[in-house]
């Protein structure tokens, strides 16, 4: 994996290739574009690194030792992993095409490409992840009350309980009960996973 720390991105293009030149090259080239990068030099490597929490999308290479970047993307499928995948390949065919699509693969590109081709597919992907990203936000919201909505705006805004409750002229001790009810009805365990939940994936 390159030097950055992707679990430090909100949105991030990770690039799987054994291919150090195409990883390089990819890495710069969207450097230059503004997006955060994370190389890997092939789908293991990917997959033991890989955290729930990442957001971005994933350009993949089909033909990598070991795993294929095909049973990559089926096994971040299996997981449940809300990184869209961009398939690129130097040897595509309708099968394999097919495969990627059935996996929900956001395009299927066949090498060389050009820049354009991948910032596309990467915008595609973006947007759909925000899709994704969005659906649970709105139902978690929801289950709210509009005090409970009050309570988690200002949490997630980085207030503390006692300034939550000067803002909201309630107790201290009510914020408390409003937050945990926010977190169980949310299903976020802190914080943190609050934040992950409801706030919308910023740009780099």
């Amino acid at each position: 994996m390159s030097p950055g720390q992707p679990t430090l991105h909100r949105d991030t293009v990770f690039v799987v290739d054994d291919d150090a030149s195409v990883r390089d090259s990819l890495s710069l080239m969207l450097s230059l574009q503004g997006y955060a990068t994370a190389t890997f030099a092939n789908a293991e490597d990917f997959l033991q690194a890989w955290q729930p929490q990442w957001r971005g999308c994933v350009i993949a290479d089909i033909r990598m030792g070991g795993m294929s970047g095909l049973e990559m993307q089926e096994a971040l499928r299996a997981r449940h992993a809300s990184l869209p995948v961009i398939v690129v390949t130097a040897h595509g065919d309708v099968a394999a095409a097919r495969r990627a699509f059935l996996a929900d693969a956001v395009d299927f590109i066949e090498k060389p490409f050009e820049p354009a081709q991948i910032v596309a597919a990467i915008e595609q992907a973006r947007a759909r992840a925000g899709a994704a990203f969005a659906e649970p936000a709105r139902a978690a919201r929801a289950q709210l009350s509009d005090r409970e909505r009050e309570v988690m705006a200002l949490l997630v805004q980085g207030l503390h309980n006692r300034r939550i409750a000067t803002e909201l002229g309630i107790s201290h001790r009510t914020v408390e009960i409003h937050k945990a009810r926010v977190l169980e009805k949310t299903g976020a365990k802190n914080l943190v996973e609050l934040v992950r939940l409801v706030a919308p994936p910023r740009d780099n």
